[in-house]
């Protein structure tokens, strides 16, 4: 398609009431009038994918009660804001219609998962993928009631997966196949599409999920398969801040991001942005903008493939990721001893635990590593079996991990090749008394992770921020 195509992003705090899609259908319209084509990716209702998870859990611990009043709650949620904000009554029939269909099955496959007493991640799936299905047909219907040709779009149509349920990965090709095949036609029509963001298919028509947080990705791919001008993510914030505000509230909104500053900061930790929803964008040189739903004239952040070398020695934002351990292997044994990081980071791999950080000195008697604390036990397990000849030998002398540590990131392009940068981190850190356990930093630069006390998080993240360079 030769005209330019713009696709935005809503977040569940952005449609999660009638005041809030007010706003949702006002920044459309507004889009509409600049853009050829506008393409509208929306996630559920806030607080509606966790009661469609706990519901769910519920019944397979046996509840019954719950599945009824959660199946009253989702209706009387979104009949609230039909009735609020659509004029017409036939419209209202047919939306209120719609849900409820989806709401039957919901308690269709909660009933079986009662009778079952399990549930499965495909069955998670299909039940948490609802969510975005109410929200897709709500907002189309808000759309056409405010004036605007849209017509919605369920993404299990189009965005096809591998068979990794509850975080699936996408298959790129097949998707930019579909995506043409159902969304350019919905476009020629002179309707804004409105779809489903977080689920996906497979090749076998299986609904799947890209996971917490993916309509974000959703955006991205959907920008990539159709070769868009410009991804606008909308959420309840200003743009990337410069730590988070419920922490700091000096924090900022920062105007300028490269890519790779806002892959550092969204994986450790800012939560604006889904981790995912870079790699596409960047691969397909694709805008992306981030900006507040509730304060559009604000410019929000700006994210462009690299950032303008003035901006030399500039900290821009700090980060944090609780609720972690620090794992480490040592023994004088390890010592020049090929293999004992792939066989480490193999056993890890094994429980499926996610490793967040890794630190290993030069001496190559420990390696360290971070994982999330309720993944600690069985990694550690884990370990112990696959080196248990070596902890009998004492070539390693044991395996353990730390009370619970939080990794505070200090993350700028502008650090790279500027002298002086760590020393301001550990000087602005030692004038509050906070000892840094571990210390890791990419050979790219734009970052420098520590490891802290989750006690002292807090002081370390009030004082890092304190060297941050407004723009």
């Amino acid at each position: 398609m030769a005209e330019k195509i713009l696709v935005m992003k809503f977040g569940g705090t952005s449609v999660g009431s009638s005041e809030s899609l007010l706003h949702v259908n006002q920044i459309i319209r507004n889009a509409k009038e600049e853009w050829p084509h506008v393409i509208v990716v929306v996630s559920a209702l806030s607080g509606v994918t966790n009661l469609l998870l706990d519901c769910a859990e519920n019944a397979a611990a046996g509840g019954t009660g719950i599945i009824k009043t959660t199946a009253q709650q989702l209706r009387d949620r979104h009949n609230h804001i039909i009735t609020e904000l659509i004029d017409d009554e036939s419209a209202q029939l047919n939306t209120r219609a719609e849900i409820d269909l989806l709401i039957e099955q919901f308690v269709n496959l909660c009933n079986a998962i009662r009778v079952l007493g399990e549930y499965t991640p495909r069955a998670m799936d299909a039940i948490v993928s609802l969510g975005e299905r109410f929200s897709v047909r709500l907002i189309t219907a808000i759309l056409l009631s405010k004036g605007l040709a849209a017509q919605y779009i369920d993404a299990d149509k189009f965005l096809v997966t591998d068979e990794e349920f509850q975080n699936a990965h996408p298959d790129i090709d097949a998707t930019k196949e579909k995506s043409n095949q159902e969304i350019i036609p919905v476009l020629e029509a002179g309707n804004i599409p409105v779809i489903t963001g977080f689920i996906g298919t497979t090749k076998n028509g299986v609904t799947t999920t890209l996971g917490r947080g993916g309509s974000d990705y959703s955006a991205a791919l959907i920008a990539s398969a159709l070769d868009a001008s410009e991804v606008w993510i909308w959420t309840d914030v200003n743009g990337v801040m410069t730590a988070d505000p419920r922490l700091v509230p000096q924090a900022r909104t920062i105007n300028v991001l490269s890519y790779r500053e806002v892959a550092e900061l969204a994986y450790f930790g800012a939560k604006v942005l889904h981790p995912k929803t870079i790699r596409p964008v960047i691969e397909a040189g694709i805008g992306l903008r981030v900006c507040n739903t509730f304060n559009p004239d604000q410019p929000g952040t700006r994210i462009i493939s690299d950032v303008d070398n003035n901006f030399h020695g500039v900290i821009k934002a700090v980060t944090i990721i609780g609720q972690q351990q620090l794992i480490t292997i040592e023994g004088r044994g390890m010592l020049g001893v090929p293999g004992v990081a792939a066989r480490t980071f193999g056993a890890v791999a094994a429980t499926g635990t996610s490793v967040t950080l890794i630190s290993q000195a030069s001496s190559e008697q420990s390696i360290c590593f971070t994982t999330p604390v309720h993944s600690t036990t069985s990694a550690i397990e884990s370990l112990k079996a696959a080196f248990s000849e070596e902890l009998e030998r004492r070539d390693i002398d044991r395996i353990w991990a730390t009370d619970e540590v939080s990794i505070v990131t200090v993350v700028g392009a502008g650090m790279r090749n500027t002298p002086g940068i760590a020393g301001r981190v550990f000087s602005a850190l030692g004038s509050k008394g906070v000892n840094v356990i571990a210390i890791a930093q990419g050979s790219s630069e734009v970052s420098i992770s520590l490891i802290v006390d989750s006690d002292d998080a807090k002081p370390a993240l009030m004082s890092l921020h304190e060297l941050v360079n407004f723009q």
